[in-house]
């Protein structure tokens, strides 16, 4: 049964009140040392503009809902921290650092504290920088990068305009019925060609629903939904920030721009939090997790077709109604301190052999033109010949954030479910998780384990980092939670 949310919070705050204060000095209990504030930006770009969800990018004809930079602000009295969470496939990095020097300039929240995340929607407009893709860390912005960027730091001016004492509390839920493996094993023999013109690869891909030759998902899932809710004292919730490893939905209708499921959670929540006219508004988020190899296609079930919408609403509706349910119960706290640690690794780009770069210059050169089966390898030809042309190494942004006992750690990549899961396995906080595609975006990053193992995920172009690429970055965001622990004790 869905619990009174409101009759929840009121319940809630006097039973924190009266576990630490004698009753007389109830009435006279100092204000909250935490603040927060949320607000929202549109971001959704003109008519037209390209839609980059797959190989071939097409103009945008409709606008189905409308795109949302969602940005959540906390002070603890000495220290602010920014997330942003925008309805994007992706942002490049001089997009992401565009928005955190604006807010660092204008707001003083230092760079290093403001998260700007992606949350993989395919149904929105490029802002990763040039199409096609070239692998450098500094870019001119488009026009619509520069309205992003804009718009970021606006909402997170907004968010700050909008602080006011707040109680936090976390919690987590579990949803394994959305979240599948799409890497699979199939049977000795039955691999197909890759787009280099070799089948020797172990795993495949979204290998078909009811394929009958899979043998098993080549990784884990990791079901779990994050999050952390934060309220007025006693009174209106704030916003509830969310993280879910699934890549994203998709079911659009033909050309439309739409935020995908992300998009209609955070409306499910907020209308759960809210109340009829609250002013302001309950914000609510849902940040990609690590599904770099995760998908919402069970394999071993395929099931009928669905109407444009109508499987992303499902999944949004399910996954709002249970992180709604888990509130009950949870442990509320206004003493909250906040911190944050970020680096720039040096993390080389995927190397190109010389023999893989004639492949994709005879490609280009006898290839017939786009309309048959040569598209997906004249694409990777042209892929393969930029990655070819990156300086050595590039600064890949990893960051750590500290909400009191909860740490948020980041990486800029489409990250593989068995990453995240090992951050929260290994990290000094109980209370930790991950949030991808965070302050640039490098393409996907497979653990060591799955280079051998081979797949799109591992293809050049579509990883263009190095093999060693996400331990370095497991390494990172371990020291850098090491060190927000040891600075908060």
């Amino acid at each position: 049964m869905k619990p009174n949310l409101r009759l929840l919070a009121a319940t809630a705050a006097v039973a924190v009140v009266t576990a630490t204060l004698p009753p007389a000095a109830a009435q006279d209990a100092p204000p909250a040392a935490l603040r927060a504030g949320a607000a929202t930006s549109v971001i959704t770009p003109p008519l037209g503009e390209p839609i980059v969800g797959g190989f071939t990018p097409f103009p945008a004809e409709h606008i189905h809902d409308e795109l949302h930079a969602r940005c959540l602000v906390l002070d603890d009295g000495e220290t602010k921290i920014a997330l942003v969470v925008c309805d994007l496939l992706g942002l490049h990095r001089s997009v992401a650092l565009a928005a955190r020097e604006h807010i660092e300039r204008e707001l003083s929240i230092p760079r290093s504290h403001v998260m700007v995340s992606g949350t993989h929607t395919h149904s929105a407009t490029v802002a990763l920088g040039p199409n096609p893709r070239v692998f450098a860390d500094e870019i001119e912005l488009s026009d619509y990068e520069r309205f992003v960027a804009r718009r970021i730091a606006d909402g997170v001016r907004r968010a700050v305009n909008l602080l006011r004492p707040a109680e936090i509390a976390f919690g987590h839920v579990d949803a394994p019925e959305h979240v599948f493996n799409r890497r699979w094993f199939l049977k000795e023999g039955t691999m197909p060609e890759n787009p280099f013109g070799r089948s020797d690869e172990k795993v495949k891909m979204n290998p078909g629903a009811g394929n009958p030759n899979l043998v098993e998902p080549a990784g884990p899932t990791d079901p779990r939904v994050s999050f952390f809710v934060l309220r007025e004292p006693g009174g209106d919730f704030i916003s509830l920030f969310s993280a879910y490893s699934l890549h994203y939905v998709g079911g659009v209708g033909r050309a439309h721009v739409s935020a995908d499921y992300f998009g209609y959670y955070s409306k499910a929540i907020e209308r759960q939090l809210g109340r009829e006219g609250q002013d302001p508004p309950v914000v609510a988020m849902m940040a990609n997790g690590t599904s770099g190899d995760i998908n919402n296609i069970n394999f071993l079930e395929p099931r009928p077709r669905k109407e444009p919408y109508e499987q992303m609403k499902h999944v949004a509706h399910d996954v709002a109604e249970k992180v709604g349910s888990a509130l009950e119960g949870l442990e509320w706290s206004s003493e909250v301190s906040l911190d944050a640690r970020y680096r720039e690794l040096d993390v080389k780009w995927r190397h190109i052999p010389e023999e893989l770069l004639e492949w994709a210059r005879q490609t280009e050169a006898n290839a017939p033109r786009i309309g048959d089966k040569s598209v997906l390898p004249l694409s990777y030809a042209g892929r393969v010949q930029r990655l070819a042309q990156a300086t050595p190494e590039t600064k890949l942004p990893v960051q750590a954030l500290r909400i009191g006992d909860i740490c948020i750690a980041t990486t800029p990549c489409e990250t593989f479910a068995e990453t995240g899961l090992e951050f929260r396995e290994r990290s000094p906080f109980e209370k930790s998780f991950v949030v991808e595609l965070a302050n640039g975006y490098y393409g996907y990053m497979p653990t060591p384990r799955h280079f051998e193992l081979g797949g799109y995920e591992t293809w050049p172009g579509t990883n263009n980092l190095e093999p060693e690429a996400s331990v370095k970055v497991m390494d990172a965001l371990l020291e850098m939670a090491a060190e927000l622990k040891a600075a908060a004790e």
